[in-house]
């Protein structure tokens, strides 16, 4: 009977080089596995693959070197212990995620929140081709949301001030006749001022900031914000199914995010987006 490799690779069975072996990728949401899920995974590399694991650039774990006739019992053996196949081809991928505001102290947002509700609303999406997300906390980036076809990235927004002149990072802030003044321009929300203030001076909220159309392939592209700090998860999601719905809507077979929107215009584009952010 012939077989099936391309549902196969659908369902996170990828070909090898040697002959009827697979490399199982896993469906990991934020980089996160409980000490169950990598017992689990242990077992099934131990008993049908070669003993080991490779742990993807997207925070996701592949296990190698399994065999064709195989595939049904490690898909039972997974499940087991509440692991399960990831996604390969044009689909919404693995979402991923640093540690957010709920480990990291400059962590702005619950990043691993945001990635299981966009796992929940996006993942294994049927789309002209892959199309990626990723959500990191702050300005350090960690998690290089830029890479991403939407990549999401915690802010804060400040409103007035105490003190912490010192504190930022862009020279956004100044003192001048004893008066605190903020630059918005030169602001880039990373929150640093509120987390350094000793008398909670700041009235500040978090927020995110969206950018899209990211690359890091054959051509390296640095996705764009192009919307303001936005400030509910409401208009978050209003936002990323707009983007993700203008793909599916206008991209050509096999063309990525990126090449889709500088085809269309990235005028219509920003025009979309806008649209969605004030809803």
């Amino acid at each position: 009977m012939a077989v099936d490799y391309s549902t196969l690779k659908k369902g996170g069975f990828m070909r090898q080089k040697q002959k009827n072996c697979f490399s199982l990728r896993l469906a990991v949401v934020g980089g996160n596995l409980t000490a169950e899920n990598l017992k689990t995974i242990a077992e099934v590399a131990d008993k049908y693959g070669d003993g080991h694991v490779h742990l993807t650039s997207r925070q996701s774990v592949e296990i190698p070197f399994i065999k064709l006739d195989d595939i049904d019992a490690v898909k039972e053996d997974l499940a087991k212990g509440g692991c399960k196949p990831g996604v390969c081809g044009p689909r919404v991928r693995t979402i991923t995620s640093c540690q957010g505001n709920q480990i990291c102290p400059s962590g702005n947002i619950d990043t691993y929140d945001i990635a299981k509700k966009l796992d929940e609303r996006y993942f294994a999406r049927e789309l002209p081709h892959k199309f990626k997300f990723g959500v990191t906390g702050c300005q350090n980036n960690c998690l290089k949301a830029e890479e991403n076809d939407v990549g999401i990235k915690g802010a804060t927004k400040v409103h007035s001030c105490g003190v912490c002149v010192k504190a930022c990072r862009t020279g956004a802030i100044t003192l001048e006749d004893n008066k605190i003044k903020v630059d918005e321009s030169k602001c880039n929300y990373c929150g640093c001022c509120v987390k350094a203030c000793p008398t909670d001076a700041w009235d500040a909220k978090s927020g995110y900031l969206v950018s899209f159309g990211g690359l890091f392939g054959n051509r390296i592209y640095k996705g764009e914000e192009i919307l303001p700090v936005i400030e509910s998860e409401e208009d978050l999601f209003r936002v990323t199914d707009a983007a993700i719905q203008f793909f599916d809507d206008n991209a050509n077979p096999s063309e990525r995010f990126r090449f889709t929107i500088e085809r269309v215009g990235e005028d219509k584009f920003i025009e979309k987006m806008k649209e969605a952010y004030h809803g």
